[in-house]
């Protein structure tokens, strides 16, 4: 029986897959309305997709557009693993923790 590798585990090709696969799973969920398994696998892609971000590529102090939120910017303040924690501008300064792979640079539009 073959034993399923950790993301941590994978090379970009077999990330880049598992993140198809999870999109293609969130698209039949939310196809046949349910939209807790579809949230789920919207969620695990995110994850999945952080693998693929360089952490050094954000900068704590920095800015950044946060992803599926527009007009909603984020300041890091730190990194720990594939999450960068800081808090969103304009908002109560409440401290959270996002995915990387959340996260564009505000400057180049990416």
């Amino acid at each position: 029986m073959e034993t399923e590798k950790h993301y941590s585990e994978m090379n970009e090709n077999e990330l880049r897959s598992e993140v198809a696969s999870l999109m293609e799973k969130a698209r039949k969920a939310e196809q046949m309305g349910m939209i807790s398994e579809y949230a789920v696998h919207q969620r695990k892609a995110v994850m999945v997709q952080s693998y693929l971000v360089d952490p050094e590529s954000i900068k704590p102090g920095e800015m950044y557009r946060i992803e599926g939120d527009d007009g909603m910017f984020f300041q890091v303040d730190y990194l720990k693993g594939l999450f960068a924690w800081g808090h969103r501008l304009g908002g109560e300064k409440a401290i959270e923790a996002l995915p990387i792979a959340m996260l564009k640079d505000v400057k180049s539009g990416k």
